[in-house]
């Protein structure tokens, strides 16, 4: 149990929800399918997180960083991209467009979005690869994402957070999906 600067106590809990009642669809399809692969987690359940800065009770509650989850696209919007990088760290466009060898990067529009990864805009994550059976999204891994043993992130809906090792995600979780992630700075 942790109590955040707000005076909230927070419960941290191992697995699933035992109620499910009044949860989306897409979170309970994220249990499942982390469920059906064995896959260890933890998670809190809290408000609306609109804020990397609202994240860090939960930070210090799951004990990990929440990850920062940016859904891209070239130029043109043919080419797809979920960059998962450190809360803390600042975006860099050109940068990160010229590491991938592609048109200058913008954020995808909010349809993309829930088309290819079935997740609205705020609960942008990992776990919507999931949804992306026609891998038509490509996975970009900030170097400094792997570090820590484990990965925070939003199961698909962003009143829930999830604390799940690194080592899952890279070597059960993703395979699993079908995607490979390259790995950028």
């Amino acid at each position: 149990v942790i109590i955040c600067k707000t005076e909230r106590i927070m419960l941290v809990n191992k697995g699933r929800p035992r109620n499910e009642e009044g949860r989306q669809a897409r979170e309970i399809r994220t249990y499942d399918f982390l469920d059906r692969l064995g896959i260890e987690y933890y998670r809190i359940d809290h408000e609306h997180l609109d804020t990397m800065e609202q994240c860090e009770a939960v930070d210090v509650a799951l004990e990990t960083v929440l990850c920062k989850n940016l859904f891209l696209c070239n130029r043109q919007h043919t080419a797809f991209y979920l960059l998962m990088m450190p809360g803390a760290k600042h975006f860099k466009t050109k940068e990160l467009s010229s590491q991938i060898n592609t048109s200058r990067l913008s954020f995808a529009e909010p349809e993309y979005l829930l088309e290819y990864l079935d997740i609205i805009p705020g609960s942008v994550s990992i776990m919507g690869l999931i949804n992306d059976k026609e891998n038509k999204v490509q996975l970009l891994i900030d170097k400094d994402v792997i570090v820590p043993d484990h990965i925070g992130c939003h199961p698909c809906a962003n009143t829930s957070s999830l604390k799940v090792r690194t080592e899952d995600v890279l070597n059960v979780y993703l395979p699993a999906t079908h995607h490979k992630p390259t790995f950028v700075e």
